[in-house]
């Protein structure tokens, strides 16, 4: 996992994780999970004093909550402990980045070494999902919110041009790439544009709740001259595509008590597929024309965290308009570990 330093660099941009309804679980265990590296926010979890090997706080669900507690998972103060300066995560225009989709720190490689990780949520290699199911069909060991992994949903990758996270709203925030059924892949490859958030709404088989986890990004290498528009909601389209909306979209807001940005039918989930008009992959058509941005290029940062932030200091919105990574970069969620007593899936959000 790289890290970046921002002496080098031109934009900050915040990851944000966005999920809906992981509710993973192993006997008498309740299950979640998040996508762990050092740009993550509340990785030492939230007392200032400590940094908690057993940090598990970003992977806590989020359901029929506040617009003020849901967002960016202000309800235990994750987005009031912002990763060490220096650190974050590194999306490469047309490369790949790593993150680790985990339960809890303890089975990330951030902990004791990685001795604790492994390829599901419990830890388990589980040839052909053998882990138990529900009478209903679902699996239910690790709880993959699905029956199989041709019913898992997708997961998406959203982006925000902002370097304050208290700036980054629904409207700029934008999903830039997208992976069918990816819920059951430890190891996922997504196509990206430019900033990078994650998220997923499951479909049956457990509670529909949400996840949003922020991250600081940098996104490295040649940029685009196209800026990312302004994202609309989606809208539920599964049975008419000619009602999709076109262009940017919005993440998926849904079960809060107020701040939702989607309506189903009945009590069909809002996925990360055609239902809502999303495609299978990199999102084409979330730019504006070209010249709407400046081509920028932004060296890597170094692979390990600096020692040394005596240098160092987060550029504002004035050092550089937004911009678009117009190259599409493939994106590798490579979840290296996954936890013990959980599994699933994993977010992202970023700025170019």
């Amino acid at each position: 996992m790289v890290l970046l330093q921002l002496a080098y660099l031109r934009r900050i941009v915040f990851a944000l994780a966005f999920w809906t309804s992981l509710a993973l679980l192993v006997p008498a265990v309740d299950a979640h999970i998040a996508a762990w590296h050092k740009g993550m926010y509340c990785l030492n979890g939230t007392d200032p004093h400590v940094a908690n090997q057993n940090a598990n706080e970003a992977v806590n669900p989020l359901y029929m909550l506040d617009r003020r507690d849901w967002w960016m998972h202000h309800v235990n103060k994750c987005d009031e402990f912002p990763p060490a300066p220096g650190d974050f995560l590194e999306l490469p225009a047309g490369k790949s980045f790593v993150v680790e989709l985990a339960g809890n720190r303890a089975f990330t490689s951030l902990s004791y070494n990685g001795r604790y990780t492994g390829v599901f949520g419990d830890g388990k290699p589980r040839p052909g999902m053998d882990g138990g199911r529900s009478k209903e069909g679902c699996i239910t060991n690790p709880n993959l919110h699905t029956k199989s992994e041709k019913e898992a949903t997708g997961t998406a990758f959203a982006i925000s041009y902002h370097s304050n996270l208290a700036d980054v709203k629904p409207e700029n925030l934008v999903v830039f790439s997208v992976l069918y059924h990816q819920v059951l892949i430890f190891a996922s490859q997504y196509t990206m544009e430019a900033d990078c958030q994650w998220g997923w709404v499951p479909d049956g088989c457990g509670e529909p709740n949400m996840y949003m986890q922020p991250l600081k990004c940098k996104v490295v290498g040649h940029t685009g001259n196209r800026a990312v528009a302004p994202a609309k909601p989606p809208v539920f389209c599964e049975l008419d595509q000619s009602k999709c909306v076109k262009g940017a979209k919005q993440m998926v807001f849904w079960n809060q008590l107020n701040g939702n940005n989607i309506v189903t039918p009945g009590s069909r989930a809002p996925t990360y597929n055609q239902r809502l008009g999303f495609a299978n992959g990199r999102q084409t058509d979330i730019f504006l024309q070209e010249g709407t941005a400046p081509t920028t290029y932004i060296p890597p940062g170094p692979s390990v965290t600096p020692t040394d932030h005596s240098d160092v200091r987060e550029e504002s919105d004035a050092d550089s308009a937004p911009r678009s990574l117009d190259a599409l970069v493939p994106l590798k969620t490579l979840a290296v570990p996954l936890l013990i007593f959980i599994a699933s899936v994993y977010l992202g959000v970023w700025n170019a």
